[in-house]
């Protein structure tokens, strides 16, 4: 339950401090936009069990699949949709740290 707690937390600490690196005095806008992204999780809503602390959710969930990662990255050449791209694949990297812990 800690590890899922830590988890939680820097899914908006690692966003929180990527916002005031790099748009410092205009931080709250990306903050809250990278935020928003954590919406991609509803793809767990598909799954079944919806939560498996067991599971690696990369390559599982449709929002968090190897194309829908290619597409958070072609989308950082978006100046519309960069922000969001980064938001998108911060999260996609926290949640792979969480397949490192299940091997």
């Amino acid at each position: 339950m800690e590890r899922f707690i830590f988890h939680m937390i820097l899914h908006f600490l690692v966003p929180f401090l990527v916002a005031k690196v790099f748009w410092k005095e205009n931080w709250v806008r990306p903050f809250i936009i990278m935020c928003l992204t954590m919406v991609v999780d509803l793809d767990h809503l598909l799954a079944d069990p919806i939560f498996d602390p067991s599971r690696c959710g990369l390559g599982f969930h449709p929002l968090h699949s190897w194309p829908a990662i290619t597409i958070y990255l072609s989308a950082l050449f978006s100046n519309r949709l960069r922000i969001a791209a980064v938001g998108l694949l911060i999260h996609m990297v926290l949640d792979g740290t969480d397949c490192l812990w299940l091997n």
